[in-house]
């Protein structure tokens, strides 16, 4: 099952985005700049093979819905979020808010 939810952080609109396969369920919240994701994204691979792309990302690791990555501190970061001040023990709100 996919579900897709518009969420507000202070005002500002994200999509909320849940995966559910077996064993495990893939979680998004983004906007147009960028996006923070669960332990599967692979923020090594994004710096290292897509630089190019400077995606803004951040990973939080240990989160089952979309309300813990919201609130989970990032446990990793591209270098282009970083760019902008998004750094590692951030919560995904922080994050996000940095985003817009």
């Amino acid at each position: 099952m996919v579900t897709v939810t518009s969420i507000q952080l202070e005002g500002h609109s994200f999509t909320a985005v849940s995966v559910s396969l077996p064993k495990t369920t893939l979680l998004t919240v983004s906007n147009e700049s960028g996006y923070i994701m669960c332990g599967a994204l692979d923020v090594g691979l994004l710096n290292r093979l897509l630089a190019d792309r400077r995606i803004i990302a951040g990973r939080a690791t240990g989160v089952k819905t979309i309300e813990e990555l919201i609130a989970a501190p990032l446990e990793s970061v591209t270098l282009e979020a970083e760019a902008l001040g998004i750094k590692v023990g951030m919560t995904g709100e922080q994050a996000l808010l940095k985003m817009i």
